[in-house]
C-alpha cells in the first residue's frame, strides 16, 4: 500500500476505533515498485507510532526462507495482546539451538543487507522468467510485485467452467506434466481455472525445464480442442449434406 493509503487506513481505524492487524511476512521479498511501507512508519508519521490499535505479525519463514523453524514475532503496544501473546508461546517455544544461529545471523548486518538485496533482485529476475516463459505457452499472470508466486490464468484451458475442471486440469498437470502447482480453489479463490504458482523453490534449470513441459502440455491441449472441434465441424457439414439430399428425394417423390 501506498503511504496515504495507509494514512488514510489509520484515520479511519482511529476513526472508528477498531484494531488493524498489519501482516508483513512477505515485506522484505518486494521485488520491484511500488516500495514496501510499514505500517509502522506510517505512525511515526503521523506521531501516532505508541497506537494501540495497530498490530503488527511478522514470520521468517518467507523472507530468510526459514519455514521450518517456525520463527515469529507480534509487534504490539496493547498490553493485553502482549500478554495473550507470551502465553500462548510457551505451546511453541524456539529450540535454544534456533535462537543461536537466528542470533548470530540476524546480528550480522553485512550479511542481512546483503542477502537481502540478492534475495529481491534474484526473485525479480525469476518471476519475470516464469512470466516470460508463460506468455511462450498463452498463458497470462496477474502483475505482482512482491512474493513467491505468480497469480497464473489458466481458464482457458477448463473443459468447462467449474471447479471441477479445475481439479481435472490440476490432477492431468500433476501426472502430466510432473509439476505441483496449487489449485485457486485450495487458496479460496471463487472463480475457477486460477492457479497459484512458486517460483522461488527451485533452479532456473528446473524452471526453464518446467515451462518446456508445460508449452508442450499446452500444445497437445490445443491441438486435441482443434481436432475436436474440427470433427464436429464435419460432423455437422455431413449432417447438413445428408438433410438436403433426405430433402431433395423427398421432393422428388412428391413430384411423381
Amino acid at each position: 500500500m501506498t503511504r496515504p493509503e495507509l494514512n488514510l487506513l489509520i484515520n479511519f481505524i482511529t476513526d472508528k476505533q477498531i484494531h488493524l492487524i498489519s501482516d508483513e511476512i512477505y515485506s522484505g521479498t518486494v521485488f520491484n515498485s511500488p516500495s514496501f511501507i510499514s505500517i509502522m512508519e506510517a505512525l511515526k508519521d503521523m506521531n501516532m507510532e505508541k497506537n494501540n490499535r495497530v498490530h503488527i505479525v511478522y514470520s521468517l519463514s518467507k523472507d530468510l526462507g526459514l519455514p521450518g523453524f517456525r520463527v515469529g514475532a507480534i509487534y504490539s503496544n496493547d498490553p493485553t495482546v502482549v500478554s495473550a501473546a507470551v502465553k500462548m508461546s510457551s505451546f511453541g517455544l524456539v529450540s535454544s539451538q534456533t535462537q543461536y544461529l537466528l542470533s548470530v545471523m540476524l546480528s550480522d548486518k553485512k550479511f542481512r543487507n546483503h542477502y537481502i538485496v540478492k534475495n529481491q533482485n534474484r526473485l525479480l529476475k525469476r518471476q519475470r522468467k516464469l512470466v516470460s516463459g508463460l506468455e511462450k505457452s498463452g498463458i497470462r499472470c496477474l502483475e505482482s510485485n512482491a512474493g513467491l508466486f505468480c497469480w497464473v490464468d489458466m481458464r482457458h484451458l477448463l473443459s468447462s467452467d467449474t471447479f471441477e475442471a479445475e481439479m481435472e486440469l490440476w490432477e492431468r498437470i500433476i501426472y502430466d506434466v510432473k509439476l505441483n502447482i496449487s489449485p485457486g480453489s485450495s487458496c479460496h479463490c471463487n472463480e475457477p481455472g486460477w492457479f497459484r504458482v512458486c517460483f522461488a523453490n527451485m533452479s532456473e534449470d528446473a524452471l526453464e525445464l518446467s515451462m518446456q513441459r508445460l508449452k508442450s502440455f499446452v500444445g497437445s491441449i490445443k491441438k486435441h480442442n482443434h481436432q475436436e472441434s474440427e470433427k464436429l465441424r464435419k460432423e455437422a457439414h455431413i449432417g447438413k449434406w445428408f438433410f438436403r439430399l433426405s430433402f431433395q428425394s423427398f421432393n422428388e417423390q412428391d413430384q411423381r
